[in-house]
């Protein structure tokens, strides 16, 4: 859990200039679910450019799916992970309890996994020899950032990219 801050003007551009705040929570939270992430427990709030994403997520690796894909959208300039892994328990005030409990953890923690922000020039080919020291392995980041990434060739500067081990 944690804040993530991403570039605000890079990435998929799913924002009318004139549409009101909370007729954009809906392609954000279908974004995601297009990336693959189950969307049944989780909440999605925007506000001036910065997204919260809270509920439930059945495992880390849908987790930081969908804060990479909140984050690599256009006009997105933060996003706060308060997902907390597992499912939501049948009591609602347990289940209230778990995420205020998630939120406040959120701020003193690191993220479990690597990032890194494109820069104009950049190739996977470039990213990969720079993480890894062989630009040979660029498919291992290409298919841990799937299918927010669908062509290896199309990354754009500021799109913040996840670096697996």
């Amino acid at each position: 859990m944690g804040f993530f801050d991403f570039i605000a003007d890079a990435g998929a551009n799913l924002f009318k200039d004139d549409a009101p705040e909370p007729e954009i929570t809906k392609p954000i939270i279908v974004h995601i679910q297009d990336a693959g992430v189950m969307t049944d427990n989780l909440k999605v709030k925007f506000a001036h450019g910065a997204v919260t994403l809270s509920g439930y997520v059945p495992n880390q690796e849908q987790k930081e799916k969908a804060v990479l894909v909140a984050g690599n959208i256009a006009g997105i300039s933060s996003v706060q992970d308060n997902l907390i892994l597992g499912t939501p328990p049948a009591d609602v005030v347990e289940q209230e309890a778990q995420e205020i409990k998630a939120a406040k953890e959120a701020s003193n923690t690191e993220p479990s996994f690597r990032t890194y922000t494109v820069k104009s020039g950049d190739t996977l080919g470039k990213i990969s020899k720079e993480m890894y020291g062989k630009s040979s392995l660029y498919n291992k980041i290409f298919e841990a950032n799937t299918p927010m990434l669908k062509d290896a060739n199309q990354i754009y500067p500021g799109q913040v990219l996840k670096i697996p081990e």
